[in-house]
């Protein structure tokens, strides 16, 4: 019983690929990711080589993966105990680029591999995964209407992406990335005010095993509490699954109570916690 990692993004998918797509819902970071990589434009020039591993039994089965694409933190899919202190041990090993900053695992793994770290971890965030049972439309429903986003709407989406990053603790850098990846296949909705001004916004990723996951969900301070985020969301979702997507998934904020009350009534159900944490340089 074993990690064992590589740079090549091939190389991975052949070894993790059926474990990965055993799951869908419950993998859908590390499967976006991992298509994103095999992609000619899935990462930004200059950038450091992907570190990606999975953890094999004696008897070949592949029970855990992790994705690190720098500089963002370690992902890691739902382990076996016993490939806890190894994980552990070997982020702690990690040089250079890929010595990371944090680890983002299942929650029911995060005691375990806090004691197996030793001093220095601190919990930087909690999220908690959804799946879209039966949709709800939200009531009351917003003045306004959905619309596909398009290049003419770039530089209003990168600024919403960056801010929307700067407020949940992500790399800013990276906004640009996500509008452009999404822009190429009609991946973000726009709700607009009746007078045509755009109010909020929410992205969808590609379609990956059936499942697409809808993120970046943001409104502007100044159109906040209106209904808007309700409304776009809804409307991305009802889209997705219109496009032939069998499963829906979100993340929230664990912590933030209107958000998860927010996604429940618009049809979601909880699937699981995650913890990220932040691992000493």
């Amino acid at each position: 019983m074993s990690w064992r990692t590589t740079h090549d993004a091939g190389a991975f998918v052949a070894a993790a690929g059926d474990f990965l797509a055993s799951r869908p819902v419950e993998h859908t970071v590390l499967l976006t990711l991992t298509d994103a990589l095999r992609r000619p434009a899935g990462r930004a020039a200059g950038a450091p080589p992907p570190w990606l591993g999975w953890w094999q039994e004696a008897d070949g089965r592949v029970l855990a993966a992790l994705v690190h694409t720098p500089p963002g933190g370690v992902q890691v899919s739902g382990l076996p105990a016993s490939a806890v202190a190894p994980l552990a041990g070997l982020l702690a090993g990690a040089v250079g680029e890929h010595a990371p900053t944090a680890v983002d695992l299942p929650a029911e793994s995060a005691a375990a591999f806090t004691r197996a770290w030793g001093q220095g971890t601190a919990v930087a965030y909690g999220s908690r995964l959804y799946r879209l049972g039966t949709p709800a439309a939200p009531e009351p429903a917003p003045h306004g209407r959905a619309r596909s986003a398009t290049a003419a709407d770039r530089a209003l989406l990168t600024a919403w992406a960056t801010a929307f990053c700067a407020e949940v603790g992500m790399p800013t850098a990276t906004a640009a990335g996500v509008v452009e990846d999404r822009l190429r296949h009609d991946g973000i909705v726009l709700w607009e005010h009746e007078d045509g001004a755009p109010v909020a916004m929410a992205t969808l990723t590609r379609r990956i095993e059936g499942t697409v996951r809808v993120a970046f969900v943001y409104t502007p301070p100044e159109h906040r509490r209106c209904g808007y985020a309700a409304a776009v969301t809804a409307a991305a979702g009802s889209r997705a699954l219109a496009a032939g997507a069998a499963e829906i998934v979100l993340f929230t904020d664990v912590a933030n109570a209107t958000t998860n009350a927010l996604y429940q009534r618009l049809g979601y159900r909880p699937v699981s916690d995650r913890v990220a944490l932040r691992l000493p340089s």
